[in-house]
């Protein structure tokens, strides 16, 4: 597979990736092996902000074809599908920016994707991704871990679908809708709203099953008709089915 180059990561991103992969006979590395519970169609990585490297890579064969000695964060983030990369990068960018800002309760911040990485044999593999921090010192982000678990159940459109997670989650997740705007994805929360308008709920009943304010429901709403180039709810709504937002 042809990797892309350097350049084409989020300018932030790449200050702090390297191609460095695990050292597998390394103390840590076997301890990770030994301990951290990993499900059937998953890979996990650690990488180390400290050591500016892979420090664990676990099951990466299996779903990508990689063994777990030949994977490093550059090539990594390389492996995502062409239609996935520009918005995968950013999202990568603007998380790692919004959870540096912060210096309490590190480990409680996360990001999802759906997207498809590309396996070595060159087949997408539609995968249900989620990188969260794995540790910190005195405030500042240590270590992170992600887990890619295979979900052949996706159905791809499209529409980029994202979530964010933390003691912030709505500021988070906000940030992110603010700065991705461009690209046509949507968050969790917003599909989740979405997806009680199409049940025909009012916005005031949305706000209530939901327990957020009214206003927090048009926040999550009218923005899609300018993202998504809509003129009304029903058009919305429609476009949501015919790009697999809405099951």
């Amino acid at each position: 597979m042809k990797m892309q180059s350097r350049e084409n990561f989020g300018d932030y991103s790449k200050t702090f990736i390297t191609d460095v992969p695990t050292d597998l006979e390394s103390e840590t590395a076997i301890f990770f092996a030994r301990t951290l519970p990993r499900f059937p169609d998953e890979a996990i990585y650690i990488y180390s902000f400290k050591e500016n490297r892979m420090i664990y890579a676990g099951g990466w064969e299996e779903i990508l074809g990689y063994k777990d000695s030949e994977i490093n964060m550059l090539a990594l983030v390389n492996m995502s599908a062409p239609e996935f990369a520009p918005f995968s990068h950013e999202l990568n960018d603007k998380a790692l920016q919004f959870i540096h800002q912060k210096s309490k309760d590190l480990e409680k911040y996360s990001f999802s994707i759906e997207l498809k990485k590309i396996h070595k044999d060159g087949t997408a593999v539609p995968i249900s991704a989620r990188v969260g921090v794995y540790s910190s010192e005195n405030g500042k982000i240590t270590a992170i871990i992600g887990r890619f678990q295979v979900n052949r159940s996706l159905i791809f459109g499209k529409i980029m679908r994202y979530a964010a997670y933390g003691p912030e989650k709505e500021k988070f997740e906000e940030e992110l809708n603010k700065i991705l705007f461009s690209y046509l994805a949507i968050s969790n929360k917003e599909r989740e709203a979405l997806e009680l308008v199409a049940k025909g709920y009012s916005f005031k009943e949305i706000a209530h099953d939901l327990k957020v304010s009214h206003s927090a429901i048009e926040k999550r709403i009218i923005p899609l008709y300018k993202r998504f180039n809509v003129k009304s709810l029903t058009h919305l709504v429609s476009f949501a089915y015919d790009n697999s937002i809405l099951p």
